[in-house]
């Protein structure tokens, strides 16, 4: 039995892109265990694999501005010694960070990574012990993928890649949700990454007069905001604050989605729910939602994808010019490739 530790801690894209890496080392290694240390806010997802034996979690958001202080030094110090109390037949980091590598030269067995053409931040990998290239312009899923086959050294499956979610980790919310519904997921971490509001607001017109329910998910006070705003029918409806299990569950159901480049996006689509995802400042060849039945739209601008948080034609307007351009005519138009011909 092989008994690995797998460090990547972010954020909620990266972390389900890990997924199919998980899928295929349980496929080669039916038997393999494997503990994973995570950020304890996105610990739920690491819960909905099987071949996740144990959960570590780490509160690095909160540690970084209490570096010097005991309480803090003294939680780094806990957590790394129950990590070592195992002695791993390899440790895979699979964020490639300074953070990261900091945990992985830490722990006890083969330490794994990128090497520093492949790595995010080069110094990591002066961490590692076996070291593996990837190429930075494959899409993340291939190369966590490589990695993990490297590492563990298996052949890399030709099959497309399978998240393996137990789906029946999800919880039902206590909100009451409508029989037949879409989801619009129109937040994102980027100013750059956000749709217009006014183009929201349009596509939600077109969307209702065709008889749909939407679904509005949030995450925190500016996105439900936002989602308030965008709430302008009774057959909309802005849904409560969510764990990520209960937003798996709202998600799983929905007839298709409409989203920005953000977390949930790369949720929906290894649950394989028809969506259509809008992409301006950042690469959907990269880390593009990555499933079946999922569908792109990409800006034309000539300055896109510049994968700036900041637009520099436009610094301080909300409404970047790349997403601007794509207009709720034609992400309607799109999305109807994806609905059924009838409403429920």
């Amino acid at each position: 039995m092989k008994r690995i530790l797998l460090i990547k801690l972010t954020s909620l894209g990266d972390l389900i892109h890990a997924l199919p890496a998980l899928t295929d080392a349980r496929g080669f290694y039916p038997d393999i265990e494997i503990d994973w240390l995570i950020d304890e806010n996105f610990a739920e997802i690491a819960s909905w694999h099987p071949a996740i034996k144990r959960i570590f979690t780490t509160n690095h958001r909160e540690w970084r501005h209490g570096l010097t202080k005991p309480k803090t030094l003294s939680s780094i110090y806990s957590l790394i010694n129950k990590l070592r109390s195992t002695e791993y037949d390899l440790v895979i980091d699979g964020q490639g960070n300074f953070k990261t590598g900091l945990f992985t030269l830490c722990m006890k067995g083969l330490r794994c990574g990128f090497d520093k053409h492949s790595v995010r931040e080069p110094i990591a990998h002066l961490a590692y012990q076996k070291k593996i290239s990837s190429s930075r312009k494959s899409h993340a899923i291939n190369r966590l993928r490589e990695l993990f086959a490297s590492a563990l050294e298996y052949p890399i499956p030709k099959d497309p890649p399978e998240c393996g979610i137990l789906e029946d980790r999800f919880r039902q919310p206590s909100c009451t949700l409508p029989e037949s519904y879409l989801v619009f997921v129109h937040n994102a971490s980027w100013r750059t990454k956000l749709w217009p509001e006014s183009h929201w607001i349009e596509l939600i017109k077109m969307a209702v007069d065709r008889g749909y329910k939407i679904l509005l998910p949030w995450g925190n006070s500016e996105e439900e905001a936002r989602a308030k705003r965008l709430a302008i029918s009774s057959h909309v409806q802005v849904l409560p604050k969510l764990s990520l299990s209960e937003v798996g569950y709202v998600l799983k159901r929905a007839v298709a989605s409409v989203s920005m480049d953000t977390g949930l996006s790369h949720l929906i689509a290894a649950l394989n729910i028809p969506s259509l995802t809008l992409y301006g400042a950042t690469d959907s060849g990269l880390i593009g939602a990555s499933g079946k039945n999922q569908l792109y739209l990409r800006t034309t601008l000539h300055c896109a994808p510049c994968n700036k948080k900041k637009c520099k034609l436009e610094p301080t307007s909300n409404t970047p010019p790349c997403l601007a351009q794509i207009t709720p005519e034609l992400v309607f138009n799109k999305l109807l490739q994806l609905l059924p011909k009838n409403p429920v």
